[in-house]
This record gives C-alpha cells, sequence and structure tokens, in this order.
C-alpha cells in the first residue's frame, strides 16, 4: 500500500509540474499575442501621428522653391529643353525610380502587389522623364525583387535602346545590381557591353564637370554592382558601386523617414564638390509585423511629400547636396519637381 501511495504522490508531483509548465507557457503565448495586437492597435495611431506632422509642415511651410513653377513642354526630352550647351551634370536633379522593373513582376493581384513599385515600363518611364533607373537582377538575368521574378534584362535593354534612339541629348544613369539573396548572372559585364557599349559613358570623375554636350553622343552611365564578381575597374564602361550612394533606412513610418532623409542628406558635400552620384528615395517600405504589407498604399503615405521635401531643403540650406531624388510610382508632377529645380540651378535661381 506505501508504494502504491508512493507511486501515485509522485505521480502527482509530475502532473503537477506539467501542468505548471503548460501554463506558463500558455502564459507566454498569451503575452506574445497580447504584444502583437496591441502593436496593431497602435500602428495606425503612430502613422496617423506622423502624416499629421507633415502636413502641419506642409501647411506652415508650403511647398514652393525655385523652379516648383516650371513645367518642361516636353518630358520625354526635358535635357534637351534645357539645352545641353548648359546644362552641367552635377546641376541635374535626377528623378529616379526605385526598384524600376516591377510593373509585371509576380502573378498579377495575388503576389504582384507585395513587390511591384512601378506600374509604367521603362519605356514609359523614360519617356515621362525618369533619368535614373534602379534595376534588380538575379543570376538567370531575370529582374526580380526578393524572391519574386519578372521579365528578363532583355526587356529593360530594349526598353532603354528604343528611348536612345528617339532622343538626342537624355542622359540615363542605369543601376544595375545583383538581388540580395542571388548570384551574379554568368559574364554579365560582356552581355552589356555587347549590348550597350556604343552608348556608354565611361567611368570617369571629370564627367561630374561636363555640360551634357561635351559628354555627348556617349549617352548611360551604367552602374554595375554585382555581388560575388569583381567591382568594374576604373576608367572602363562601367561604374562600380561607390559611384551611386544613399543611406536607406527600412521604415514604414512618413515622418521619420523624412526627417532621415533630411539629416542624411545634410551630411553630404555640394553636388559642385563631390565626384558622386547622391540618392534620396522618397519611398516607405512594407514591414512585416503590420497588416498593411502591400507596397502601394504603404509608400503612398510618403510620395506627397515629393515637393515638401525639396522646400524643406531650401528651408534647411541643404538643397545644394540634393541630386538624385527617387521615388515608387513615379508621375508627372514629381518629374517636374526635379527638372523644375534643374532649370533654377542652371538660370543662377538656386
Amino acid at each position: 500500500m506505501r508504494g502504491l501511495l508512493s507511486h501515485v504522490e509522485k505521480f502527482g508531483a509530475q502532473v503537477s509540474t506539467h501542468v505548471e509548465q503548460i501554463g506558463a507557457q500558455v502564459s507566454t503565448h498569451v503575452e506574445q499575442i497580447g504584444a502583437i495586437v496591441s502593436t496593431q492597435l497602435e500602428r495606425p495611431k503612430l502613422i496617423e501621428n506622423e502624416t499629421k506632422t507633415l502636413r502641419e509642415l506642409e501647411e506652415s511651410s508650403g511647398c514652393n522653391f525655385p523652379g516648383s513653377d516650371h513645367h518642361p513642354t516636353d518630358r520625354k526630352n526635358w535635357i534637351s529643353g534645357l539645352n545641353p550647351d548648359k546644362v552641367h551634370l552635377n546641376q541635374i536633379v535626377w528623378p529616379g525610380t526605385h526598384d524600376s522593373a516591377t510593373n509585371q513582376i509576380g502573378v498579377e493581384i495575388i503576389t504582384r502587389p507585395f513587390a511591384e513599385c512601378q506600374s509604367l515600363s521603362i519605356y514609359e518611364q523614360l519617356v515621362l522623364g525618369t533619368r535614373l533607373l534602379d534595376v534588380r537582377v538575379n543570376e538567370n538575368r531575370e529582374v526580380c525583387h526578393g524572391i519574386l521574378v519578372t521579365y528578363g534584362v532583355d526587356v529593360v535593354i530594349n526598353d532603354v535602346k528604343r528611348f536612345i534612339s528617339e532622343t538626342e541629348s537624355e542622359i540615363i544613369i542605369l543601376e544595375i545590381r545583383t538581388e540580395f539573396g542571388h548570384t551574379d548572372p554568368p559574364e554579365f559585364e560582356n552581355y552589356l557591353e555587347q549590348q550597350l557599349g556604343e552608348y556608354l559613358i565611361h567611368q570617369d570623375d571629370k564627367v561630374f564637370d561636363k555640360t551634357v554636350a561635351e559628354i555627348l553622343p556617349k549617352r548611360i552611365i551604367c552602374i554595375w554592382k554585382p555581388r560575388n564578381s569583381n567591382p568594374p575597374k576604373p576608367g572602363g564602361p562601367f561604374w562600380s558601386s561607390g559611384y551611386l550612394q544613399d543611406n536607406w533606412i527600412d521604415t514604414d513610418l512618413p515622418a521619420t523617414k523624412f526627417e532621415s532623409n533630411l539629416n542624411y542628406l545634410s551630411k553630404q558635400p555640394s553636388v559642385n564638390s563631390r565626384k558622386y552620384f547622391y540618392r534620396v528615395e522618397n519611398t516607405l517600405t512594407p514591414q512585416t509585423d503590420n497588416i498593411v504589407v502591400h507596397v502601394k498604399p504603404v509608400t503612398n503615405r510618403i510620395r506627397w511629400c515629393a515637393r515638401l521635401f525639396i522646400a524643406q531643403c531650401f528651408a534647411k540650406n541643404i538643397a545644394d547636396r540634393l541630386q538624385v531624388y527617387s521615388t515608387d510610382f513615379i508621375d508627372e508632377d514629381f518629374v517636374d519637381a526635379c527638372v523644375g529645380l534643374t532649370w533654377a540651378r542652371i538660370e543662377g535661381k538656386a
């Protein structure tokens, strides 16, 4: 009987221990779920407050800046319209697109909203006035954004060549990089040189001080950023990663990104004294801990701030540092803001 009681007592102790462990695990999970729910409830309020901050800044400071009223009569040829003999490369505010070749990425409706950053083709973007393209590729020469893929890079190259053939003085910065998590396409530099060689502006620091007319008939600054291969050689047809710099931060909060962009830009030298391009991206990135994970509704929180940002650059006396300005879902107004500031610089108004 005593042995039986002993076994019963041990069994009871084991059951009690297991119950306590399960209770602790349940409590932990409940706390984690509570934290997630709390974050989801607080997030919209945080976004609302940050949007309010920017709207109040817009109301108090406005969006006017030198050249803000200027609108090109022909966006397809806007550099030509400013006179290639007068336009120095370092005076241009380059309208750029972020993840440029994602208009057909993934599966429409199903996966595309998670990765699509542009709705226009490369050719359509260039005709609209875009002058910097951000293209990511995988080992198969396919354009990609993370794990999602779209058409081959040939589509991009053909669109660029088509645009070049239809214009005379438009300079393009073509950034091509191997996407994170992928390896470089084999013999990719050779491929690019075969396709674009006659248009490529060779790597040369003196280019920054030249006029567009002095650079022509060459038309493309191709910045190639491999992950595994050696970087482009100095003086060659391709420009290395150091010639296009930025300080991207991973956030979906508009005022946080806006202030970060101003802060990092303020640390840059003037465009007249630096020998590299510096990019500011007026974009936001969906976060995995948020309910809203489609690109467009997230990045739209800041897209409307394009002119406000330029105005704030003047307010903070750092407008002389703005050079490459990129966006998601580029439109005419974004292009016009960049062209307007470029015009003001050429005319000595900025």
